[in-house]
């Protein structure tokens, strides 16, 4: 499916639910992006959790981050449940206007609907020649288990870091800090594929291949954190930081509701008014031909972190982005909830 036709489907359905036309755009923008980028988890897969959870009213649609600490250049923002496309957005320039203007902002974010593919935000700061760090952890149903551990206890809590680059698109660090995201698995159960060994348990912790864990049956399984303890240490950082110390809330028990909240901690970097500027983007880009350059007489390939998306990106602009049956049925399923037609839907999808 070609990116505007993807588009304008997302927006149809948003629209339907009843968000403004500026909230479409916003939605739309971001979950495309994830798809057009390979990171098929956080797109437009996401719209059927986030349909069913306006329904249950535990997604408020048309709601922006409320400012309930500032201190200049620490801002403390509630999202009031709102659409985490919206919310993220805002807040981030917020955090965007103070840095810009004195150097540097940390930004808390709490209370905010599932806040998507955490790179997105890093490139809205480097976008601004800003640096960025973000520590994020999700209050849903526990699907990763500690080191060591036999069941969930935890979310996929993610990590993201985006450095802009002069003249180059910017380094951009993002990751789960499971050994996957959780919608990757979903994605790989939809299209009926197994996992690769050393990624999931099962309910009764046991090693397994079968995505189904999570999904189907007694489901109860369980993904395990990338690197061992480290991946696990650093999942406890996102959650003790993104989520005790902004207010938002641990994941400290089974999910007490259906939506699926994210708290996040964003630190935003001034190159230009810590005075490193002009040193800053000759060091990076030294290191970065050091790091991709072979050994003599031998082949190498080293990408750097964002250079996988970007070919992602043209290829899937080129050829279309591809939407699997049982992604696709999920969500015509789901624009159906909300008044959006089948034949509708499928006639922007160019599929009529």
């Amino acid at each position: 499916m070609t990116e505007p036709r993807l588009r304008a489907v997302v927006e149809a359905i948003f629209a339907a639910a009843g968000s403004q036309p500026r909230e479409c755009a916003l939605a739309a923008d971001h979950l495309v992006e994830a798809n057009l980028r390979g990171h098929d988890s956080h797109g437009v897969g996401m719209i059927p959790a986030y349909i069913e959870n306006i329904g249950l009213g535990e997604l408020k649609l048309n709601t922006g981050p409320e400012i309930v600490l500032d201190n200049g250049s620490l801002l403390v923002c509630d999202g009031r449940l709102g659409l985490g496309q919206t919310v993220a957005h805002d807040a981030i320039d917020l955090a965007i206007a103070r840095a810009k203007q004195g150097g540097s902002c940390i930004l808390a974010l709490r209370n905010s609907h599932h806040i998507g593919r955490i790179g997105h935000w890093a490139e809205q700061c480097a976008a601004q020649g800003l640096v960025s760090i973000h520590l994020v952890n999700v209050n849903s149903d526990p699907v990763v288990a500690p080191y060591g551990g036999r069941a969930a206890r935890l979310v996929t809590n993610p990590f993201c870091a985006g450095i802009p680059r002069q003249g180059e698109p910017p380094i951009i660090v993002d990751f789960a800090t499971s050994k996957l995201a959780m919608g990757k698995v979903r994605v790989a159960f939809n299209k009926g594929v197994d996992l690769p060994d050393g990624v999931l348990l099962d309910r009764h912790g046991e090693p397994t291949n079968d995505p189904g864990v999570m999904f189907a049956g007694e489901k109860g399984g369980a993904i395990l954190p990338f690197g061992d303890h480290k991946g696990w240490g650093l999942a406890l950082a996102c959650e003790l930081i993104a989520g005790a110390l902004t207010g938002g809330g641990t994941q400290s028990g089974p999910r007490k509701s259906a939506a699926i909240i994210n708290n996040m901690v964003s630190i935003v970097l001034s190159p230009e008014h810590m005075g490193t500027a002009d040193r800053f983007h000759p060091e990076m880009e030294a290191f970065i031909e050091w790091a991709k350059s072979p050994p003599p007489g031998r082949d190498a390939t080293v990408l750097v972190a964002g250079e996988p998306e970007l070919a992602y990106r043209a290829e899937r602009l080129a050829r279309g982005i591809p939407v699997d049956a049982a992604t696709w049925e999920q969500i015509l399923l789901a624009g159906e909830t909300v008044g959006c037609r089948r034949d509708t839907l499928a006639e922007l999808a160019g599929q009529a």
